[in-house]
């Protein structure tokens, strides 16, 4: 890492980061390094060379649990008796879908693959899937800690499936009692679906009272 903030955190504190630019560098992809990322609301972000950058941005994108966009076109599809959600069903095969067939490439390079693929057998890294009879259309997936859940990506094989999925996922953590879904940066196609720009030292302080919550995904 850059330089270390104390013994408590394997971080600087994230306040710290430029609001876009990176907060850290280093390639210690192991379990407890990522949870001690995520509970500080730091995430990973490989660049083409294998490096990996830790990443605190401000503003942060959250989707408020009750607050998914719904349009016309995706609550015809969400009406469709042939589509299906579950959850953890395909797991590694949503991660794969969400690192490929992108035309920019993806960040989600093969060691990251492999470091989420530990972070779901510890528990904690979950997906969502949607089905339409046999075929993965769509899905989402990101990390659990505590009452925070963080997205990392989403993709889709028919339109709006995607939409589906996050729509599903807000929908469980809401049940499941959940407090935050974080978006991490925020875009157009987010702000399309619902989230909304949340200063870094809002969320940081909502995260900080989250991450300990008695919940499970």
């Amino acid at each position: 890492m850059v330089r270390q903030q104390d013994s408590a955190s394997r971080f600087p504190a994230p306040g710290q980061a430029p609001a876009d630019g990176p907060l850290a560098w280093g390639n210690d992809l192991r379990v407890a390094t990522l949870l001690d990322a995520y509970r500080h609301g730091i995430f990973p972000w490989p660049v083409a060379d294998g490096t990996v950058y830790w990443w605190s941005p401000d503003p942060r994108a959250l989707i408020p649990l009750d607050g998914v966009h719904v349009s016309r076109s995706l609550r015809r599809m969400l009406r469709s008796p042939q589509l299906r959600c579950t959850r953890d069903a395909a797991f590694p095969a949503v991660v794969t879908a969400c690192a490929t067939g992108r035309d920019t490439g993806t960040w989600i390079v093969p060691q990251l693959i492999d470091a989420y693929r530990r972070l779901h057998a510890a528990g904690f890294a979950h997906s969502v899937e949607v089905w339409s009879g046999p075929q993965l259309i769509g899905g989402v997936f990101g990390i659990a800690v505590g009452g925070a859940f963080t997205g990392e990506s989403m993709f889709h094989r028919r339109p709006d499936a995607s939409k589906v999925a996050l729509f599903s996922l807000a929908a469980h953590l809401r049940d499941r009692g959940f407090a935050l879904l974080d978006a991490q940066l925020p875009t157009e196609h987010l702000t399309s679906m619902g989230a909304v720009a949340v200063p870094r030292a809002a969320f940081l302080r909502r995260l900080a009272v989250t991450v300990d919550a008695p919940v499970t995904f």
